[in-house]
């Protein structure tokens, strides 16, 4: 876990932009600790809370539907494959080390193939609900790939642990996932999906990552 975390330091020295004054590799906290605040820029897990598996995807696509890079739930902790880096939507002031409030829209880009999260009306393969997807990449990004977020609570900004929900901005549904596998695509891996019905099943919690340090400058 430990090698994990370094390297993605070293990602994070080499591979995004940032006010190189503001943010060292080993100021950044890396624990699992609870209440570590979620900035821009910064790469993490998310936990399906009813499930345990993690947000995932990789290289697949879809065998059906929009044919797009595939998105599921992976059981398993040790996957590199499972991490995202959460950034601000387009054109805003918002930058990396701000903190997130409750309702900010947001994108997350898939650390490993560059892709945003994205959602649209094509059923998912299971269950027939809104396919969820990775689509586009670094300097390609549509309204597809916003998801607004809602934290549990009366928390106004986002930290580790702390219970969201991320709802798409096109479509209306809530980030999703259940207990049906995949047999083909991701053999034994859950179905991720959209449901636009506000459910308990549909909480996340950030969990491993490299959480930036909130920026002081302005």
């Amino acid at each position: 876990m430990a090698i994990s975390f370094f390297i993605l330091a070293i990602f994070l020295s080499f591979n995004l932009d940032f006010d190189q004054s503001s943010f060292s590799p080993a100021s950044a906290a890396t624990s699992t600790s609870e209440g570590v605040e979620i900035t821009y820029g910064s790469v993490f897990k998310l936990t399906h809370e009813k499930t345990k598996v993690r947000l995932h995807s990789h290289d697949v696509p879809y065998g059906s539907g929009s044919g797009q890079q595939s998105v599921t739930g992976f059981p398993s902790v040790d996957d590199s494959n499972s991490y995202w880096i959460v950034r601000p939507q387009p054109d805003t002031s918002a930058k990396q080390g701000d903190a997130i409030e409750s309702g900010t829209i947001v994108r997350l880009q898939h650390m490993r193939t560059r892709r945003w999260l994205h959602s649209h009306l094509h059923a998912s393969p299971i269950s027939g609900n809104l396919e969820v997807s990775c689509f586009g990449g670094d300097g390609q990004s549509d309204t597809g790939d916003y998801w607004r977020l809602e934290i549990e609570g009366s928390a106004k900004t986002w930290r580790q642990d702390q219970r969201v929900r991320l709802r798409h901005i096109d479509t209306g549904g809530y980030l999703h996932s259940h207990d049906k596998k995949y047999s083909r695509i991701a053999g034994g891996q859950q179905e991720v999906c959209g449901i636009r019905e506000k459910r308990p099943d549909n909480v996340w919690l950030a969990a491993e990552g490299v959480y930036l340090p909130v920026s002081t400058t302005k």
